[in-house]
């Protein structure tokens, strides 16, 4: 029979075992402080901001004269009353869709190109990445240059060839400008999505294809029935930066058009850009990047749940 004495020291030692060492206490602290640089980064440049956007958007907050009360739902209401809403909603979306579509096909198509094996996939590679490293900034005032009718050498050479008679308005139009801009974005990230889509066509166990062409498989069988699903979540991951950075769009618009002709191509982040810094409306503005914020979330669970299934 155990006595009393025994009960207590087997307590004892099951308390000294789970209590943790200072080896431990010492590795935990070390953990801590290895995580606190990217925590406080965290919280000052998303968390404060996000608090202050939202403390925004429930006030009236002009850029020069500061927060100037609590207003809400006054900016929430006052967005169905911006004339250039949804033209901007329309045109953002419409502008996704276009380059979504184009891109991921034809950077799947280049990756399936200079997957096979040649002497000029190496060039060919490095032919196409080679405009990722160039900022969207600097790409945008590039193209400003190639497209304008005085300084830009597009016009003038097909003028030389003969092919046209009069300067091309690569801007002027609507349907110009979006398109300009569309073959400048393709031109600018097709390499990037391209490089991520290699990646997942090179984790593609080659015993697969091997037992397709035995099985006497065609190019489009082996690619429908194993190329797609096993790059799946390449497909997912590539399709998600591009929907939401489309959704995004700015810089390139900013540079190129300004929102022009006529307010054609005006882009929601545009419409932010405005209400805070040429209305000096900084209430609604965060009002507005409050709602977009809350677009971008339910997009991405969308798209999260729809490959989830489908996994």
């Amino acid at each position: 029979m155990t006595t009393a004495p025994a009960i207590d020291r087997e307590v004892a030692r099951t308390r000294q075992r789970r209590a943790p060492s200072a080896f431990q206490r010492r590795r935990k602290l070390a953990g801590w402080a290895y995580a606190a640089p990217t925590a406080i980064f965290a919280l000052l440049l998303f968390v404060v901001p996000l608090f202050t956007v939202g403390q925004m958007s429930l006030s009236e907050w002009s850029l020069l004269g500061g927060d100037k009360g609590f207003n809400a739902p006054e900016n929430y209401v006052g967005l169905a009353d911006n004339p250039l809403l949804w033209p901007s909603i329309v045109f953002t979306v419409k502008y996704t869709v276009i380059v979504t579509v184009i891109m991921l096909a034809l950077a799947l198509g280049i990756a399936l190109i200079v997957q096979e094996q040649s002497r000029w996939n190496s060039i060919v590679r490095t032919a196409i990445l080679v405009p990722s490293a160039l900022g969207l900034a600097s790409a945008s005032l590039l193209f400003w240059g190639l497209y304008s009718p005085n300084i830009g050498p597009i016009s003038p050479i097909l003028e030389w060839l003969g092919i046209i008679d009069e300067p091309i308005s690569f801007l002027g139009t609507p349907d110009a400008a979006l398109w300009s801009t569309v073959f400048l974005i393709i031109w600018r990230y097709t390499g990037f999505y391209m490089l991520v889509l290699m990646v997942g066509l090179q984790g593609i166990p080659g015993d697969v294809y091997e037992a397709a062409r035995i099985d006497g498989a065609s190019r489009w069988q082996t690619f429908r029935s194993i190329t797609l699903p096993l790059l799946r979540p390449s497909i997912a991951l590539t399709l998600i930066l591009c929907v939401t950075g489309s959704l995004l769009a700015f810089d390139q618009f900013f540079i190129l058009t300004k929102g022009g002709p006529d307010n054609s191509t005006i882009t929601i982040v545009q419409l932010i850009y405005r209400e805070a810094f040429q209305r000096f409306d900084l209430g609604a503005a965060a009002a507005l990047s409050v709602v977009v914020l809350l677009a971008l979330v339910v997009i991405n669970l969308v798209q999260f749940r729809a490959l989830r299934d489908k996994e």
